[in-house]
């Protein structure tokens, strides 16, 4: 997800779940993440307590979410374990036409 100086792409995604609920919730983003695309997935914003930072989260779960976001033209690029979380990376080319 972080890429060059741990700058984010435009272009790029992330999403997590807990791996004791592949069902949901799943994370969809944090407070930097693009309004539209959370909109689309019908995000909620929270903040959870004791946290100085907001995360995207959506009630489906992650087979659903990166269905959507194929329709949008991301592609899975890595994915990986982090102790009882999933982590997916997600890459969606914006390269001019």
């Amino acid at each position: 997800m972080q890429k060059h100086g741990g700058k984010r792409k435009p272009g790029d995604s992330l999403q997590r779940t807990p791996k004791a609920k592949e069902t949901g919730p799943t994370m969809v983003g944090d407070e930097s993440s693009d309004p539209a695309i959370m909109n689309y997935l019908g995000a909620k914003k929270t903040n959870a307590l004791g946290n100085n930072f907001s995360e995207y989260h959506v009630e489906e779960p992650p087979r659903v979410v990166m269905d959507k976001l194929e329709k949008m033209g991301f592609s899975v690029i890595s994915m990986t374990g982090v102790g009882q979380t999933l982590v997916w990376c997600l890459h969606k080319d914006i390269s001019p036409m």
